[in-house]
């Protein structure tokens, strides 16, 4: 019973969060523009459909997965290897990455302008290419972020001066990377803080936090996502430059 009004309170948020588009959408379609809804049927059942997947994806990730990260990171930080926490952080990172969805949908558009641009051969092996290529730097980039996220926490480093330090060397890319790949660069690193990065990301950096003596899960265990949306923009800036 309890867990069926967890269920219904999780499915009422989802409501509430989408919300707001589906207000916007309305009033621009009908008021706006003055024209009916195309489809009506098949837009209601999309709707729900969304509602009830982001339903039992977010009530999915609260019950399992986020528990999981932070009692991972506890057992990690308390079993005292630095190498097999740090391998860890790396392949959380990665593996949440290459299964975003944003980032598999960016990456697929990426490919397709190229090959309309005539960057890359227009066919679809060279597409599958260059998305692929696109999406596992991002996700080499974001596993990087993350052990160099969970090694700050581990040392105590100040989180500001390392984010300055990062958009320093974005600037400076930003004036030698090709012109074509720096707006696929900076939208990689919004891309990578998406649904399935950002609670396990998370999870691993307040569950770290707070099994280490001296560290504050709110200053210390956040940051690891500031990290995971900077490193990409500097590797597809570097993966543009190469290729």
């Amino acid at each position: 019973m309890r867990s069926l009004l967890s269920l219904l309170r999780a499915m009422l948020g989802s409501l509430r969060d989408l919300a707001p588009i589906i207000l916007v959408i309305a009033f621009f379609q009908l008021v706006v523009l003055q024209r009916p809804m195309p489809d009506i049927g098949g837009v209601f059942l999309g709707l729900t459909f969304t509602v009830l997947g982001l339903t039992f994806f977010v009530y999915g990730l609260e019950m399992g997965l986020f528990p999981l990260g932070e009692s991972m990171a506890y057992q990690f930080a308390q079993k005292g290897s630095l190498s097999w926490l740090l391998l860890f952080a790396f392949c959380l990172g990665f593996g949440t990455t290459v299964a975003e969805p944003a980032l598999i949908s960016v990456a697929g558009e990426a490919a397709n302008a190229a090959a309309n641009a005539g960057f890359i051969e227009d066919n679809p092996a060279a597409r599958a290419g260059y998305a692929d290529g696109l999406r596992y730097t991002v996700a080499v980039s974001v596993g990087l972020a993350i052990l160099i996220g969970v090694f700050r926490i581990l040392k105590g480093w100040p989180l500001h001066y390392m984010i300055m330090g990062g958009y320093v060397i974005v600037v400076v890319m930003t004036a030698f990377a090709p012109a074509e790949i720096i707006g696929i660069a900076y939208d990689s690193g919004g891309v990578t803080t998406s649904t399935i990065t950002v609670p396990l990301v998370t999870a691993l950096g307040v569950g770290l936090a707070s099994s280490i003596r001296g560290r504050n899960p709110l200053v210390d265990g956040f940051g690891l996502i500031a990290f995971a949306s900077l490193t990409p923009i500097i590797f597809v800036m570097a993966y543009g430059m190469l290729i």
